[in-house]
């Protein structure tokens, strides 16, 4: 009966249909990076690969060689081959011209049969001709957008004996050496017919080699048996195996195994953190154009790369991990398990993001685990770069100075004020005003509840626990830790808070300062240059300039941290006001930093050091 019925119910439903498929998969296009169609068309290369017999076979990145020498287009085309399993004329409209359909299996960890669709074809609206061997045959197709209607699908082939249908059969002749009985041909014709698409995309970051490029970064390895090359200086003449040649595509791992010195894994909750500190060598930067050869971090799943941040943003997530300095030599990527409770662990749609169920990986808590399970060569490299430094030790000085006036850091939340229109309870933290039975309620508005709509909770906030709960102090010391980093020591790279005084580190407490900004560079020169070029002075000024500054930006540090918390300062507030160009704007003054340079140094060279009395009567007080 149950059967029954259910057959039935299936017999009357109205399957849901897509009025325009067009927008719909220039919609989802928007969401893949620019170059995604790299990452789509090969993986589907890789699993027709996978699903013959032998498991073993090529996929090549090339110009599409035959429709340049033929003059067909006037451009350089880019395209993919491989030797997979091959389609069948019938095959490639089934398949190609239904959106979520593919020959391989369906699933939300795996092939979602759309990435090809989405990433590709919305990037070539003038087509992607797909040429595939199987059985002993070849046939082609015709994927484009139709400019006269806007929609995605497959255009109509005209065949040698006058019919028309959407395959047409290919002869032998035309099938390329490296395939044998069975592979593909796919060629990117690009946003216009006579578009140059072996041209990198402006959002490549290495325009020459793109395509390794690409795929070095988004994938960790390949599986064994497969061999990817990509092409590489096609404009040169074909005889110029030097420069127009197919480069091998490896992936990450094997430079990372080859280039790093020491390796290993941290077993984090529900993630394992691979990481690798790489070598001193010039390979940083000479091999940055085919695959990441400097520091960076990634997300890691199934041998992909998600999420991977290089750098700018590859250094602050670094710093969050932990890796305060030498950031340009380590690499971390972080690889979720399959959560438990049932939820599930998979990618946008897109393939740009890794998602446990909906929400983001929580990147914050694998960076807290991460730095109270810092491996000990990560620490011994900070430290290498650290003992390189030629910054002198001020924290003494500076605490002694500030010591007496700490309680000026301590922002209360209400001041009192004659006139005020609230009456304020001193003892209490929040402030407030008495009532007419003696208690205290909240000074923000009217009535028993705050405000005309109440406190946030209504009634039950006065039922908000007081007591804390048991827990440790994560910054018990309000200085921070400071580090001054510049280029020539090694401690910063070029770009890294570039022309910017510093960059404050809140989960690590750690004030960053840069020796190379030219407001501090400006005052050494300016007093080297009064003092007189004597031996030993440049030391002693460059000490005295970095000592004041220095204390201006843990003033600033400090006392913005005493702001959080109060009713008008949201954490992003707090952020904003410690951010790099925040800490810059607090140094910006001069006079009284000048004011204090010139008296330390009255102080420590006096007029037998320097000759110039006004120095000495500075330290005098005078």
């Amino acid at each position: 009966m149950n059967n029954s019925t259910t057959s039935s119910s299936d017999r009357t439903t109205l399957p849901l249909t897509v009025k325009n498929t067009g927008f719909l998969l220039e919609r989802l296009g928007k969401d893949c990076h620019p170059l995604q169609f790299l990452r789509e068309l090969t993986q589907n290369s890789i699993e027709a690969i996978l699903r013959t017999e032998e498991r073993k076979g090529e996929i090549v990145w090339d110009v599409d060689w035959t429709s340049y020498e033929l003059g067909d287009y006037g451009a350089f085309k880019l395209s993919i081959l491989d030797t997979g399993d091959g389609m069948t004329g019938e095959e490639m409209v089934r398949y190609i011209n239904q959106l979520s359909s593919s020959l391989s299996d369906q699933s939300f960890d795996g092939n979602y049969g759309v990435g090809a669709k989405i990433a590709a074809a919305t990037r070539h609206p003038a087509g992607l001709i797909y040429m595939s061997w199987k059985g002993g045959g070849g046939a082609m197709i015709h994927l484009w957008r139709d400019p006269s209607t806007g929609q995605y699908g497959l255009r109509q082939v005209e065949r040698p004996d006058g019919t028309y249908g959407h395959f047409g059969e290919l002869e032998e002749s035309v099938k390329p050496d490296l395939i044998k009985d069975h592979g593909t041909l796919v060629i990117l014709l690009g946003a216009e017919i006579d578009a140059d698409t072996m041209k990198a995309p402006d959002a490549a970051a290495s325009p020459s080699r793109w395509v390794a490029k690409y795929l070095n970064s988004r994938y960790l390895k390949f599986p064994d048996g497969i061999s990817i090359r990509a092409r590489e200086g096609w404009e040169h003449p074909r005889s110029d195996k030097d420069r127009n040649l197919l480069r091998r595509v490896n992936g990450q791992l094997e430079y990372l195994a080859e280039h790093s010195q020491s390796s290993g894994v941290v077993s984090l909750t529900e993630a394992e953190a691979y990481w690798w500190v790489l070598k001193g060598e010039a390979a940083l930067t000479q091999n940055s154009g085919f695959v990441e050869s400097s520091g960076h971090m990634a997300a890691l799943h199934n041998d992909e790369l998600y999420e991977l941040v290089t750098a700018r943003s590859g250094r602050a997530r670094l710093q969050n991990f932990g890796v305060l300095l030498g950031h340009n030599r380590v690499v971390i990527y972080l690889q979720p398990q399959q959560p438990t409770k049932g939820r599930r662990l998979t990618t946008n749609t897109a393939r740009t993001q890794l998602l446990v169920d909906s929400d983001p990986i929580p990147w914050a808590d694998y960076a807290a685990e991460f730095r109270e399970r810092m491996p000990r060569e990560i620490q011994a490299l900070m430290d290498e770069v650290a003992a390189g430094s030629s910054a002198s030790d001020h924290t003494n000085s500076i605490r002694e100075r500030l010591r007496a006036i700490l309680d000026l850091y301590r922002v209360s939340r209400y001041r009192p004020t004659a006139g005020g229109n609230l009456l304020i309870d001193e003892p209490r933290a929040r402030g407030g005003r008495p009532s007419p039975r003696g208690e205290t309620f909240p000074a923000t508005g009217r009535g028993r509840s705050g405000t005309i709509g109440g406190a946030a909770g209504g009634v039950y906030s006065v039922f908000l626990k007081k007591d804390g709960v048991p827990g440790k102090a994560i910054h018990p010391d309000v200085f921070p830790h400071v580090q001054w980093i510049s280029v020539k020591d090694g401690t910063r790279n070029p770009g890294d808070i570039e022309d910017r005084a510093a960059r404050f580190i809140l989960e690590q407490n750690v004030l960053q300062i840069n020796a190379d900004f030219r407001v501090f560079g400006d005052m050494i020169a300016l007093w080297v240059r009064e003092v007189g070029p004597k031996a030993g002075v440049a030391e002693i000024v460059q000490d005295a300039v970095r000592n004041w500054f220095e204390q201006a930006l843990i003033e600033t540090v400090i006392g913005v941290q005493a702001l959080k918390d109060s009713k008008e300062w949201s954490i992003d507030d707090v952020d904003k006001a410690l951010s790099e160009e925040a800490l810059t704007a607090a140094v910006m003054q001069r006079y009284h930093v000048n004011y204090s340079v010139k008296r330390e140094l009255g102080s420590k060279l006096g007029k037998h050091a320097t000759g110039r009395d006004e120095l000495r009567g500075v330290a005098a007080g005078e």
